[in-house]
Parts: C-alpha cells; sequence; structure tokens
C-alpha cells in the first residue's frame, strides 16, 4: 500500500479546516456521505471496492514532519500547524461491505467525525474508493463475458501511474483470477502469472532455439509467445515442436499466447493444429486490447480461447476513466443539512442514514433499495427520489440493512478480511442480483428509493432554504 500521509488531499479541505479552528468549530461533529450519481459502463451495477486499503490508511494517518514544515512554508497558521501535528483520525465509519453491489445515489459509506476530520479524510476517501470501485466494476463485466475462462490482469504498463498498483487489488475483487503485477501479487496474495514478450524471441537469431531455452528454464508453467513472426507457418509449429520434446522429459507445455491478428481465426486453427499434434491439453491465450465486448464477440464466434489477458481497457476504466463518487454532509451540528440545485438530480439527502436492500424469500434481490433515517427499523413503501407520484410496496419482501459500524473512534472494530474473502463475497453477492441488471445492452433500472420519513425530511429542508 502506497505510504500515505495527511497531506494526500486537497489545499482547499487545510484552508476549510484552519478556518473552522481558528473560528473555534474544531470539535463540531459532522456526518457526511459517500455515494455515486451514475453507473458506469453503462453497467446496471456496480461493484464496491477499495474499503479495506481506505480503512488501513486512515488508521494511521498523521501529518509528519515533512509535511508540517510543508504548510508552515504555505502560510498556515502557526497554532493550527500546531494541532495539526497531533492530527489522527477518530471518527465513526458505517459503510456496505466491500465486494457488494452497489447502485447511484444510495449511501455506500457514511463518515461520523469532527468537522476537520472529515474534511482532511475526504480527498483520500474518494480517490481510493471511487477508483477502485471503477476498477473493480469493469473486471465484473468482463468475467461476465468470460465465463469460467481465466482472466488475467496484464495491465500495469498502461495504467496511470501507482494507479495499475490499486487497479490490480480492484480486479481481483471483481473476478480476476491473476495478475502481472508481481507487486500487487507480493502485498495482496493475487497469484502471479505472466508468458514472454517478443523481445525475448527477438533476441536469438531464431525462433525455436528461444522456445527451447524457455521451455527448459520454465518446465511448469512454460507459455509461448507464438506471433512474432508467423503464427501459423512459424510460431505455432516451433511451440508444437517444443511441447514434444517436453513430454520426452516428464512436462507438458501450458499454453500458448496469440497477441495479434484475427484471434478467432488464429485460436481455431491453432487448436486444430495442436489438438492434430496430440497436444490436446496445451492451453490458448490471448491478448491485445482486449475488453468485454471483443471477448464476448469471440466466444460467439466459438473462438477455443482458455485465457484472456487484459490490460489497458481494464486498468484505466475504459471508456469511462473514472467514478463521479461523492462526499456529501447530511448532519452537522446537531441539525439536517442539504445542499440543493437547479438540476434536481444533485439535491443531497439529509440526516444520518441507513440502506435496506429487498430480499425475496430466498435471498435474492428483488431490484430494490430503500434509503431510510438511521432510526428507522423498518420501511413499508419507498417513493421515488425524484418523482413524487411514484412508489412501491416494499412490506412483503426481506430487509438487508447495508451500512454496519466497522470503525469506532478511529479504530477498526474486525480484523481486515483477505481479499480472497473480499473477492469470494462479491461473486456470491453477484449471484443474488438477477440477470436483467447484468447484461450488456440496457440492463434493467435498479430501483433505489426514498423511505417517506426521509422523503419528508428532504422536503422540508427544501421549503425552507427556498424562503
Amino acid at each position: 500500500m502506497i505510504n500515505y500521509t495527511a497531506t494526500y488531499t486537497d489545499h482547499y479541505q487545510l484552508t476549510m479546516s484552519q478556518v473552522y479552528f481558528l473560528k473555534g468549530q474544531k470539535d463540531n461533529q459532522a456526518v457526511f456521505d459517500y455515494f455515486f450519481r451514475k453507473l458506469p459502463f453503462d453497467s446496471g451495477y456496480a461493484v464496491f471496492a477499495g474499503l479495506e486499503d481506505l480503512l488501513n490508511a486512515l488508521e494511521i494517518l498523521t501529518f509528519n514532519k515533512q509535511d508540517l514544515d510543508f504548510l508552515k512554508g504555505k502560510g498556515f497558521n502557526p497554532e493550527f500547524i500546531r494541532y495539526l501535528k497531533k492530527f489522527r483520525f477518530t471518527g465513526n465509519i458505517y459503510t456496505s461491505c466491500e465486494g457488494d453491489i452497489v447502485f447511484p445515489t444510495s449511501p455506500v459509506l457514511q463518515v461520523e467525525a469532527n468537522i476537520i476530520e472529515a474534511q482532511i479524510i475526504e480527498t483520500i476517501l474518494l480517490n481510493i474508493l471511487s477508483f477502485q470501485t471503477l476498477i473493480a466494476t469493469k473486471a465484473s463485466r468482463l468475467r461476465q463475458a468470460a465465463g469460467e475462462r481465466k482472466l488475467i490482469d496484464f495491465g500495469l504498463r498502461r495504467a496511470q501511474g501507482a494507479g495499475g498498483y490499486y487497479a490490480s487489488r480492484a480486479a481481483f475483487i471483481g473476478g480476476f483470477d491473476a495478475t502481472s503485477n508481481v507487486r500487487a501479487g507480493r502485498d495482496y496474495c493475487i497469484p502471479v502469472s505472466g508468458t514472454m514478450a517478443h523481445s525475448f524471441i527477438e533476441s536469438y537469431d531464431d525462433e525455436l532455439t528461444a522456445f527451447i531455452h524457455f521451455a527448459e528454464e520454465q518446465p511448469d508453467e512454460c507459455v509461448l509467445l507464438v506471433d512474432t513472426y508467423d503464427t501459423l507457418k512459424s510460431g505455432l509449429p516451433n511451440a508444437i515442436t517444443v511441447a514434444i520434446k517436453m513430454e520426452e522429459k516428464g512436462y507438458r507445455l501450458s499454453g500458448i499466447r496469440l497477441d495479434s491478428g484475427d484471434l478467432a481465426y488464429l485460436s481455431k486453427r491453432s487448436r486444430k493444429m495442436l489438438d492434430n499434434a496430440g497436444l490436446g491439453y496445451v492451453k490458448i491465450a490471448v491478448s491485445n486490447q482486449l475488453d468485454e465486448y471483443i471477448i464476448k464477440s469471440l466466444l460467439e464466434q466459438q473462438a477455443p480461447i482458455d485465457i484472456f489477458g487484459v490490460g489497458t481497457s481494464l486498468v484505466t476504466g475504459h471508456p469511462d476513466a473514472a467514478l463521479d463518487g461523492v462526499f456529501k454532509l447530511s448532519f452537522a451540528n446537531g441539525k439536517p443539512r442539504i445542499k440543493l440545485s437547479e438540476n434536481a438530480s444533485k439535491i443531497t439527502l439529509p440526516h444520518r442514514k441507513q440502506v435496506f436492500r429487498m430480499l425475496d424469500n430466498d435471498g435474492k434481490f428483488i431490484g430494490a433499495d430503500a434509503i431510510t433515517l438511521a432510526d428507522e427499523k423498518d420501511v413499508d413503501i419507498m417513493y421515488h427520489p425524484l418523482n413524487p407520484l411514484k412508489s412501491l410496496s416494499v412490506k412483503k419482501y426481506n430487509k438487508e440493512p447495508l451500512l454496519q459500524k466497522v470503525m469506532e473512534n478511529g479504530v477498526r472494530l474486525s480484523k481486515p478480511r483477505s481479499l480472497s474473502e473480499i473477492a469470494q463475497y462479491s461473486r456470491e453477492r453477484l449471484k443474488n442480483l438477477p440477470g436483467e441488471y447484468k447484461r450488456f445492452n440496457y440492463p434493467h433500472i435498479y430501483k433505489v428509493g426514498l423511505s417517506e420519513r426521509l422523503k419528508n425530511e428532504r422536503d422540508w429542508l427544501i421549503e425552507i432554504h427556498k424562503k
């Protein structure tokens, strides 16, 4: 994990915090909601990711000497600097479970803290959660396209700087099997995988010798890249020769990789040539600018591909590149708070809140979440957040509260979950989402509504502030 310090924030968080401090408001308590307004990739759902990294960062977040010296040089008040020297996050966090399936406008995480602590952690919270949620969602879509075939993250070299490190983590939550990213593999216990580059083959005078040397030193996990010169006339025949030699020594060639050309055509021809040589066990891996739509197309063409290596589109969250996560004040100084806008969808929801997921008797999602006030234990009717004439009776459904307390007074309430546990949980939750929300084209819209009490509180505050 990156060695975060508390200057991993935006400048205005510190200028606002200085005002709070100097005006005697540093102990004022506030509640902020983290949510996003729009699903990425025209998807029907998102996969929540990044929580464990965030909690790890918040537990040790401080301003070190270099931070304080820098802020002194920027002219911050000496008394405020002395306050920051003792800064720690001492608030509470309520959140959905990492790996859960989440939807727009609904609070995914809630922070209760003094106003300065809440402001200072806003940027790091948005940075970690929004990026990893974006990539985990992209990975989940790729998993939906690939079915049971193996998915490997090849994206570090194409990522936006250190973002590739966290993209590998998020991809594993979303359903990937392995990564080429050795550092992420080390830190997060993700299986690491890789083959060879064209440069390795080009460095030899002939392709066959390159393959033989690689197989000799990598006999247990040998995957040969066969498209350097001519896939069907050179690369694949040489790979078959090496595979037969490996069999003589008691080993098996693991696979071949195609990285260019017509992947559907070449994979079919390769499969036939391998099978004819008695090498039906050799897997076919493909790479080269893959995304969920290309993978879906390849499989619809019945391309006999076993492994997909996905890079750029995964780790950059192509084509969306960012999740529009926001962090909005909902309660402060004992009063509910609201932000108004001429755009009705940007009017925020006041108060501390809870979110209930509606489940049928088999535990499956029925396609509706209700946002309520925090002290509501049940809800019978949920109302459309923008259209007062639309409502849905949810009385007959089982209700699962999603926001659970995971941090109290700045200390985690339970030990961190492993990445494998989070990924498995996410797979189980996705199984509970009906198929119409997972389709690529025009997915069904998941309903998110308000309880009557929350709706009335919001409408009352709107009227007050419009007077």
